[in-house]
């Protein structure tokens, strides 16, 4: 998508150009629902996908990232980056024959795509990251306690490095994609946490959505921004909104307290907070402060 020529040929076309949530269904890959941010509807379309990506049963959607799928091919041993508009796809071998791994995140950028995945070898995860412009994998040793037991979290990618929550005791830890070193945040998180989020505009902006409550039962879901301190070179979380009473009632309902099942996403502008067993998705819209349901 940011290839001057495509940049020059579509921007003008609003109708072309306008901006999509995708909902996929790991049982009907070929069909998919599309919701119009501008036009505020869902419209159901058939994906004109290669032959390779055509049957639900050998491939499986993981990621995307600025008009870029990337599936799974187990029986091929590969993994394929398709993109939607140019019609185009790139496999990517996996680093060895049977490839066990646990999560996989998309990385697009001006300068072509990354794949970050983690996989356990033996007692120890590792982190391999693919790069689209050197053709190859690279391996990263000694990871921290991520996604163990909640493979619906990816990374959220935010000034060069992914970042990742980890399950209780709640951290925030990233990973440097090209040194492929590991962090935690120095930030310091708010207290009485009930579960824990981040979301990204990609550069300037990082968010923490996390439940407060005690004894694992959230009260109320807010919202803080990671901002640095210039004088004394520190990051810390400032709150900047809170889920409206009546709306958080509905979704921590539908959620069962079962905040595994939450995951979050940032979209042109809106943060937004779904639940893998509802089909309804919340949206805070940054610009305005205001929240909203999508419609089913």
């Amino acid at each position: 998508l940011f290839t001057p020529h495509f940049v020059s040929k579509h921007s003008l076309s609003s109708s072309f150009f306008s901006s999509f949530i995708l909902l996929s269904h790991p049982q009907s890959v070929q069909k998919c629902s599309l919701f119009n941010i501008g036009s505020n509807f869902w419209c159901e379309v058939s994906l004109s996908l290669p032959r390779i990506l055509s049957s639900p049963l050998s491939s499986n959607l993981l990621s995307s990232s600025n008009g870029l799928l990337c599936f799974s091919i187990p029986r091929s041993s590969c993994f394929v980056v398709y993109n939607l508009f140019a019609k185009s796809l790139r496999r990517v071998n996996f680093p060895i024959c049977l490839f066990d791994y646990e999560s996989l995140t998309l990385v697009s950028t001006h300068n072509g795509f990354k794949l970050f995945v983690l996989s356990s070898a033996g007692s120890s995860n590792q982190a391999l990251v693919y790069s689209s412009t050197v053709c190859s994998w690279r391996r990263f040793e000694g990871s921290t306690q991520i996604l163990s037991e909640s493979c619906h979290q990816k990374g959220v990618f935010y000034n060069g490095c992914l970042f990742f929550t980890t399950l209780e005791p709640f951290h925030v830890v990233y990973f440097h994609l090209e040194s492929g070193r590991w962090e935690g945040s120095t930030a310091v998180l708010p207290r009485d946490l009930t579960f824990v989020r981040v979301a990204s505009d990609g550069y300037q902006k990082l968010y923490l959505i996390a439940g407060v409550g005690t004894n694992g039962i959230s009260r109320s879901i807010k919202i803080w921004e990671l901002r640095k301190d210039e004088d004394q070179g520190a990051d810390y979380w400032v709150e900047v909104e809170t889920l409206p009473e009546m709306v958080c009632r509905k979704f921590v309902s539908v959620c069962y307290h079962n905040y595994e099942h939450v995951y979050c996403f940032w979209h042109q502008g809106l943060i937004c907070l779904c639940c893998y067993t509802w089909p309804e998705m919340l949206y805070f819209k940054v610009s305005r402060g205001t929240w909203h349901w999508l419609p089913k």
